[in-house]
């Protein structure tokens, strides 16, 4: 899979891990920044890998910010993304079996612990379909509805 990370300056002490069980897993990245501990808006860098992900560059994205949650709520205002913050694996595996969640927000300053189960279940776990396909279109549809 080609996955787009990004971070802010409070997700620049996650990142190195995340890339690194990545590419582990055997997948290819880009990095969306940032790159310093200078201060950035998390919004900017949420917008540039979401916008990636609908384009259809990247098949999925990591996002990392101090808690995970501006990151989510960034990139869900771009049409067309599931952005979810993932907690635990549990959250993760969720998040893609019944959301279709085509990207994974991460906490930058909750700790590295539980960060390689959430990316393995994130990154290996597929969309189930079924009852979960009629959900989703219907969270399309209020975006439809609001966003036009």
């Amino acid at each position: 899979m080609r996955i787009a990370i990004g971070g802010d300056h409070r997700g620049l002490v996650l990142k190195p891990l995340v890339i690194k069980l990545v590419k582990e897993a055997g997948h290819s990245y880009k990095d969306f920044g940032c790159y310093t501990e200078d201060s950035v808006d998390y919004p900017d860098i949420a917008e540039k890998v979401a916008e990636a992900i609908k384009r259809g560059d990247f098949d999925r994205g990591i996002l990392i910010c101090g808690t995970g949650i501006g990151m989510c709520i960034a990139a869900n205002k771009v049409k067309g993304i599931r952005a979810a913050q993932c907690y635990n694996a549990f959250t993760a595996r969720r998040a893609r079996q019944h959301n279709d969640a085509q990207i994974c927000c991460l906490s930058g300053e909750e700790g590295k612990a539980c960060v390689p189960a959430i990316l393995e279940a994130f990154l290996t776990n597929e969309f189930e379909g079924d009852r979960h396909v009629a959900r989703v279109n219907k969270i399309k549809e209020i975006e439809e509805k609001q966003l036009g």
